[in-house]
């Protein structure tokens, strides 16, 4: 089901949402101790044991660099927890002549890694807001969806990191983000069904209560 089709029937399973686990609660989240954080040499050390456990030769000259490359790669695509997501949200402007409709960024690229195979998650997200008086840049929308990105994630959980830093730093009348994604946890190994896209949301404020801004959003969306 596409996500503006999901919009007839959000009012129907409505009174079950508040019964669900908060997956973007703290005690859900595992931080990074960083004493605890291995050097760069056994973080490629670690990678080099893997490559031998396939049954590679590790020291094959084919190979020989890729730890290197790998923990290199980690560093990008995990970056995510090195930003600061209330710091990109922070600068905001006031100077909105009076809007008072939903801002809405569509189509927000993103490549994640789910956290029990460290397989790519690969997709896209919706993010909107009611201001209340004041706008945030809409690249700060995107950062935000990349920060959370670049960490061991789940769909669900990221889904509300994103709406929540959005509700806690610019505090507007709602906020909704949809996220459809494909997991290669899914596709590429196990069940190997491809091309199977994963849909979640989130809804809060004016998005949650009322109905024909809702139903505007899930509209801009097909």
């Amino acid at each position: 089901m596409a996500p503006h089709e999901s919009a007839a029937f959000y009012d129907h399973d409505r009174d079950l949402a508040d019964d669900v686990t908060d997956i973007s609660d703290s005690a859900n989240v595992v931080s990074i101790n960083k004493s605890a954080q291995p050097s760069r040499s056994e973080a490629e050390e670690a990678v080099k044991t893997l490559i031998s456990y396939t049954g590679e030769d590790a020291d094959r000259s084919g190979v020989l660099e890729t730890p290197k490359r790998v923990v290199k790669a980690f560093d990008e695509w995990f970056g995510g927890y090195q930003i600061d997501v209330d710091a990109v949200l922070a600068k905001t402007f006031d100077e909105v002549d009076g809007y008072q409709d939903m801002v809405l960024l569509k189509d927000i690229p993103f490549h994640s890694h789910c956290e029990h195979h460290m397989a790519p998650i690969i997709g896209k997200a919706h993010v909107a807001y009611m201001p209340r008086g004041r706008v945030v840049g809409i690249s700060k929308l995107a950062r935000v969806v990349d920060a959370f990105a670049r960490r061991f994630q789940i769909q669900e959980r990221m889904t509300e990191e994103v709406a929540k830093a959005i509700e806690r730093v610019l505090e507007p009348l709602g906020v909704a983000v949809v996220i459809e994604a494909e997991h290669h946890c899914m596709t590429t190994r196990g069940i190997n069904t491809h091309d199977t896209v994963m849909h979640t949301k989130h809804l809060s404020g004016a998005f949650r209560e009322d109905s024909d801004l809702r139903r505007e959003f899930f509209d801009a969306l097909r």
